[in-house]
Order: C-alpha cells, then sequence, then structure tokens
C-alpha cells in the first residue's frame, strides 16, 4: 500500500460502513495492515470483543513520551437522507471529496495514515502515536479503553490532537455532555375511567416541562462563558416514549434528555432539581397506585474540555495549524477523555462541522492539503526532543 496519496486512502475508508451500529473491525483490520506494510506494529484495544475495537500505534522511540494523533472510525447513519450519489463511494465534485464521513472525520484518518510513511522516514526524537477509536458518535463511549491502556501501558503522551472537523482551527474547550434516561410507572386503567389509574405520560410530561424551567434558569442565573457561541450550560429533551393505544391511560412512560455543560460545571445541581420534582410527582401518583414511581438515571457521561489558555501545548498547536488564537465549541468530544487521564489535549482537523452528519457530507481537498502541511510541520518539530517544551521549561 505504499504511496497511497491522503484523497485514496479516503476512498477506501468511506467505501467501509462503519456506522455506528456496525462492528468497526474491517475498517481496522485495513488501517492494521496498511500500518504493517510501512513497519508500524500496532495494537488493539477491544471495547466489545469480536466487535467493536480501537487501534494504537507508535512511530519514533517507544520509551519516550510523544505526541498523540486521535480519530474515530465510525460514523453516523445515512438512513432517511437525499444523497445525490453513494454515500459509502468517495465522489470528487467542484474541489470537494463526497462520502460519509469525509469530514467526521475520516479525512483526518486519511490525512494521517498519508503521513505514515514520512513520519516513519523522519528521525523522530519525541514519537508520535496514532489512536483510531470506536463509537464516538454514540457518546464518545469506545475510546475508553484504549485511554485507560495507554495510561497503563505506555510512557504518557505530552499532547494530544483530535482531528475533530474544526476548518484547522484549534479548538482548547468544548462542553462535556451528561444524558441521563427518566423513567415513570403509573397504571394503567379502561381511558372511559381515567381516575382509576395514574398516568404515567401526565407525569412525565410535568418532569419535562420541569426540565425546561431549569434549562431557563440556567440560561439567565447560571454561569457563563462567552468563549461560547451558546455561553451557558444547556439542557434538552430529546426522545419521549409512553404508552400503547389511546384508550388506556398508560402505564409507563420513559424519556432521554441531556446536559451540555460548561467545562468545570458537574451535573449534580441540575439531577438534585429534577429529583426533588420528581418525588413530588412520584407522591401524588403512588396516591393513586401504590407501585408507581419515579426514576432517573444517568447513561452517559463525556468529560467537558477546559482550556489551559498559554499553555506550552495550546502554544505548540497554534504554531502547528499557524493560527493565532484558539476558539471554545458546544459540541463534545473524545478529547474530555484524553485531558482527563492528564494528556494536554486540542483539537484541530480538516473540513467543516457545517458538513458532518449531514447528506452530501463532504470535505474540501484544500483542507486535506492543510492538514497534510500541519502533520508536515509536526513531523519536523519531531525530529528534536520536545518533552522539556511541552512540560513547560521552554529553556529546554
Amino acid at each position: 500500500m505504499a504511496g497511497l496519496s491522503a484523497a485514496e486512502i479516503l476512498e477506501r475508508l468511506v467505501a467501509f460502513d462503519s456506522t455506528s451500529r456496525n462492528s468497526n473491525l474491517d475498517i481496522i483490520a485495513f488501517i492494521e495492515d496498511y500500518l504493517a506494510s510501512h513497519g508500524v506494529a500496532s495494537r488493539r484495544y477491544d471495547y466489545e470483543p469480536g466487535r467493536k475495537t480501537n487501534l494504537f500505534a507508535t512511530i519514533g522511540p517507544e520509551d519516550r513520551h510523544g505526541v498523540l494523533l486521535s480519530g474515530h472510525t465510525d460514523v453516523v447513519p445515512v438512513d432517511g437522507q437525499e444523497w445525490t450519489s453513494d454515500p459509502f463511494r468517495l465522489t470528487a465534485r467542484d474541489g470537494r471529496l463526497h462520502g460519509r464521513g469525509t469530514c467526521d472525520m475520516k479525512g483526518f484518518l486519511a490525512a494521517v495514515l498519508a503521513m505514515v510513511p514520512t513520519f516513519r522516514g523522519t528521525r523522530l526524537e519525541t514519537p508520535i502515536h496514532l489512536a483510531f477509536s470506536c463509537d464516538e458518535e454514540i457518546g464518545c463511549r469506545g475510546v475508553r479503553p484504549m485511554v485507560e491502556g495507554i495510561v497503563r501501558d505506555d510512557p504518557l503522551p505530552l499532547l494530544a490532537i483530535v482531528g475533530e472537523p474544526t476548518s484547522m482551527e484549534v479548538i482548547n474547550a468544548h462542553k462535556g455532555t451528561v444524558t441521563f434516561r427518566t423513567e415513570v410507572v403509573g397504571a394503567a386503567a379502561h381511558s372511559s375511567n381515567p381516575q382509576a389509574g395514574a398516568n404515567a405520560t401526565y407525569a412525565a410530561a410535568e418532569i419535562v416541562l420541569e426540565i425546561e424551567r431549569i434549562a431557563e434558569d440556567l440560561r439567565s442565573n447560571g454561569p457563563s462563558d462567552a468563549a461560547f457561541a451558546t455561553p451557558y450550560s444547556t439542557l434538552q429533551v430529546g426522545v419521549i416514549n409512553g404508552g400503547t393505544v389511546k384508550n388506556i391511560v398508560p402505564e409507563r412512560c420513559g424519556f432521554i434528555w441531556e446536559m451540555r455543560p460548561l467545562p468545570g460545571v458537574t451535573e449534580d445541581e441540575v439531577l438534585a432539581r429534577v429529583d426533588a420534582f420528581s418525588r413530588l410527582i412520584g407522591d401524588r401518583l403512588q396516591g393513586r397506585a401504590p407501585q408507581a414511581g419515579i426514576s432517573t438515571t444517568r447513561v452517559n457521561s463525556v468529560p467537558g474540555l477546559a482550556p489551559q489558555p498559554g499553555s506550552p501545548a495550546e502554544t505548540f498547536v497554534l504554531r502547528l495549524a499557524g493560527r493565532n488564537r484558539p476558539f471554545a465549541v458546544s459540541y463534545a468530544t473524545e478529547g474530555g477523555h484524553f485531558s482527563n487521564a492528564g494528556i494536554p489535549t486540542l483539537i484541530c482537523g480538516p473540513g467543516s462541522i457545517d458538513q458532518a452528519h449531514k447528506p452530501d457530507e463532504f470535505i474540501e481537498m484544500a483542507e486535506l492539503d492543510r492538514c497534510l502541511a500541519m502533520l508536515s510541520r509536526l513531523a519536523r518539530e519531531c525530529e528534536r526532543p520536545l518533552q522539556a517544551f511541552l512540560e513547560g521549561d521552554t529553556a529546554g
């Protein structure tokens, strides 16, 4: 597989339907074989053995702290979207490469893989680590065993660059996301005599409205950060399901909701307020049906990425990307997991987030070129030991 361009590699990556509901073993096997063809060993960190896995590799000295390049292999579904070309076949039009995952984020993976021969041909004093993950699109879940493995098995990277589509801008902060499921149990009855039951959907609707009130309170009175386009923590209810047919008082209703907290803000106060309100509603339900109840559980949590303004890592990535200042974004990434593990983390990658998840998703070929230029600068930087500099000793 020698001599493949970033576009040629992207064509192969797009051809894998690595939608999160599917196994990612075939795309990981392709990347393994590609790395092996260039003399790069890799190892897997399974998320779901036999179905979902992560891949980690090091180019350069393995006993030193290095720079980690991270990207996810999974993509969102194309179901119900109107595409003008096959989403799993790379199509070039007017300087753009169309296909599912081209910008989010197989374009970055292709650029990194295209640079492997260059990385291998460089006398690296600072190693370059490659980390390819699974199940990012369904809550940044799959990367966790790989992060744990990196912390356990390797010298901790000096820096992580997560290549989400940022139009090659540098992102130093993003919100977290916490997902909850609330379940309401009432009592069924014939709809001609609703007082004989306890309507779980009514109760759920009251809690949903309370969540909306709390969301407004966060907007008006909660912590704020002008670095974010939405400068406050947010709440929203995304899915609700209840009842069976129209003439039965619904016995059950559940809904899924989320919080997107600013970095440094926890969900504890919000959850306490929802639980307190739910107890009031639950007491009323139990007055009509002793078996009734309401429960809320955390389904998933992705940590936010807190900024470290002016840090050596931030300065380094700004220089690599040719940018003057970093930005903050409201979406979450795997960067929070790397940062929580003690690895300074920035987000920077090719393509626009405005194209992600849409029909006819694309990446501009010029964006791939800008990413390749950044990675070339990284290779040159890694010809010298970076540990002292990235740990804050500028004299080193």
